[in-house]
């Protein structure tokens, strides 16, 4: 048994993280890899074996139990089922040179959805990994242990793969980045031949709304920087870094934060306001969230960061103010705008 196997068995009581085998998180064997939600069921179905996860046995679930996890409430039968196919379409292909052999097999043998009792609100998922998942994680010994949250938090297939890819090498000794010919970032990311072929386009669609996501979402902070030869990007050396106490809270913050106005505070823009509620952080400051930032700025307000923002909590609850209010966005800019230039 592989070291991989023995720290998964040993993690199984902390509900909050998934022990995956590094050659599953780094996406070096996976091929037509599925997509964002398939990619959370998968370590999902990972973490609930532990383990376990090399032995041919059942695998249960509950969808009582999984409706419990945030980022995994809205499935049905319809939609689980469509997410057990796109598991089952993943190709596991590797070469074992010492044996002169090509391995070419699935994550997935066969899912079971047990639906008898579907009319009280519940399901029975069952699963039996592949033989080729499973050998891998038996001869692993090499791991990467992911925050739940943050997987589930993530929003697109590109942000999955990436942040699993380089979580998986943050905690090596002396590693801080990565260069990957742009051939091969287009398949540690997904994307489908024929899709965003000009390297312009890969960027602007696929790696830097991943690492504006990561970033926002996780303890790391990533960087992307292109390699040129003559006028042509070849290769794409993506660094990291683990974020100091400040920025790691802020993180924390964002996570605990509705998901609906989440992008908006990525970007920093007040678009999209209209579409949902943008929640106020409950604690700290607002020195690393961009979107309060620039309203704050925009309003003409240079109070300490820190500052306005327990003032403004204080403000909230003597108006009898959610933080989480639809036009929150619009108090906050106003409250700025009162309190001026100090």
């Amino acid at each position: 048994m592989g070291k991989t196997l023995q720290v998964a068995a040993d993690r199984e009581f902390d509900q909050s993280k998934t022990v995956v085998p590094a050659e599953v998180a780094r996406g070096i064997y996976i091929e037509n890899p599925p997509g964002a939600q398939a990619l959370k069921l998968m370590h999902l179905l990972i973490s609930i074996a532990g383990g376990r996860m090399a032995d041919d046995v059942q695998h249960e679930l509950r969808m009582a139990d999984m409706k419990a996890i945030e980022g995994m409430r809205n499935h049905d039968r319809a939609s689980l089922r469509t997410l057990f196919i796109e598991l089952r379409g993943a190709v596991i292909a590797y070469d074992k040179s010492d044996e002169k052999a090509q391995i070419i097999g699935g994550f997935l043998d066969e899912v079971r959805i047990d639906y008898r009792h579907e009319a009280s609100g519940d399901l029975l998922l069952k699963w039996w990994f592949g033989r080729t998942f499973r050998r891998i994680a038996e001869e692993s010994n090499h791991w990467a242990i992911f925050d739940r949250q943050t997987v589930f938090a993530l929003s697109s297939k590109y942000a999955i793969l990436l942040f699993q890819h380089v979580a998986s090498l943050a905690n090596l000794h002396r590693v801080d980045s990565k260069t990957f010919t742009v051939a091969e970032l287009r398949a540690l990311l997904g994307v489908p031949a024929g899709k965003l072929d000009r390297f312009s386009n890969l960027n602007t669609w696929a790696l830097k709304p991943a690492l504006a996501e990561i970033n926002q979402l996780s303890r790391l902070d990533l960087t992307a920087t292109p390699r040129k030869v003559g006028r042509t990007v070849a290769s794409v050396e993506i660094s990291w870094a683990v974020k100091g106490t400040g920025a790691k809270a802020t993180a924390v913050r964002e996570l605990k934060s509705h998901s609906v106005g989440r992008k908006t505070r990525r970007t920093g823009t007040i678009e999209g306001m209209a579409a949902g509620p943008v929640a106020f952080p409950t604690s700290g400051g607002i020195g690393f969230d961009t979107y309060w930032l620039k309203l704050k700025r925009e309003a003409g307000c240079n109070m300490d960061n820190s500052r306005i923002a327990d003032q403004f909590r204080v403000f909230c609850r003597s108006k009898g103010i959610g933080l989480d209010a639809r036009n929150i966005g619009k108090v906050f800019s106003d409250y700025c705008g009162q309190v001026g230039r100090v």
